[in-house]
């Protein structure tokens, strides 16, 4: 297997049918360096605009319709000492009559230091002086190309993943997404330094990232929608609005996972959900909600 340096030479602001920058092989790694969600790099020199200017795509050797991509993160350290977030709470995610309340989103900055592992605000906000958060680094938006040439924006998701902000989707995590164009054709961007349920102020603390993945092709696998696995969980993505749909989305994909893979009968996997689900809340900003479906493998009947 090899690991490949990706400087990337362009951004794109879509998922798509896209010339490859990069082409590997199944099983190879990825190291490269994103931009944040504004374009701009380590240097805070802006490359891109927004939203969410992507690296890629990278065309995997033997990726076919009907398989699946498994994207491996193996690791992500920001590279630059500042990020920034919204300073408002999103309108859609208030009462109507609360939003009259809110401030105006400006941008607040905030201190990154990878070596201690921390985030912290450096406007220095009453009550908050000694708000200091733990790095927990993710991926807000990578996927894979749609089905029948589509392109879809990086502001929202789909099937094919897109800007998801789950915050579960952190070094350690193993994702698939289904693959829908000849060579998988995968993008990655829009890296956060840490971030909240939903991303309801409209970021997380968005920042510049080293990003290392390994991409292997799963042939004949066939999803529906993006699925992930942790040390301690499995999980399935929907992403949709109304948020009742992407949550539809989300336990359909997990039932059939259950049930093609665990050998779980209908009525089995049922009762399982019924009484262990957990649901997490992923995007609720962008024009696509995204909800995960989660359940322990302690569960699991073993395979």
């Amino acid at each position: 297997m090899t690991e490949h340096r990706f400087t990337p030479t362009a951004y794109h602001n879509v998922l798509g049918t896209l010339p490859p920058a990069l082409r590997i092989r199944s099983g190879d790694t990825v190291v490269t360096e994103t931009l944040d969600a504004a374009g701009f790099d380590r240097e805070s020199v802006q490359r891109a605009s927004s939203p969410n200017p992507t690296n890629g795509p990278i065309h995997v050797e033997g990726a076919e319709r009907g398989d699946a991509l498994r994207v491996e993160i193996l690791a992500m350290r920001p590279n630059r000492d500042t990020g920034w977030t919204r300073q408002s709470l999103a309108a859609n995610v208030v009462d109507p009559e609360t939003v009259r309340q809110l401030p105006r989103p400006d941008k607040a900055i905030w201190a990154i230091d990878p070596d201690a592992g921390t985030v912290k605000l450096k406007e220095n906000l009453p009550g908050l002086e000694n708000l200091v958060l733990p790095l927990a680094p993710m991926i807000g938006c990578f996927g894979v190309a749609p089905e029948l040439g589509q392109a879809f924006s990086t502001a929202t998701s789909a099937a094919n993943g897109g800007n998801m902000d789950y915050r579960g989707f952190g070094p350690g995590c193993t994702v698939w997404f289904p693959v829908a164009a000849p060579g998988a054709l995968f993008f990655l961007g829009d890296c956060h330094a840490v971030q909240g349920d939903g991303e309801i102020v409209g970021t997380g603390v968005e920042t510049s990232f080293e990003v290392e993945v390994r991409l292997t092709v799963e042939k004949g696998r066939h999803l529906g929608w993006p699925r992930g696995e942790t040390a301690e969980d499995i999980f399935t993505v929907g992403n949709a609005r109304p948020l009742d749909q992407a949550l539809q989305h989300a336990t359909s994909e997990m039932l059939a996972w259950l049930t093609s893979d665990y050998g779980l009968s209908p009525i089995a996997a049922s009762h399982l959900l019924g009484q262990v689900v957990r649901y997490d809340v992923g995007n609720v900003y962008d024009p696509a909600y995204t909800m995960v479906c989660r359940v322990a493998k302690r569960w699991l009947p073993k395979r």
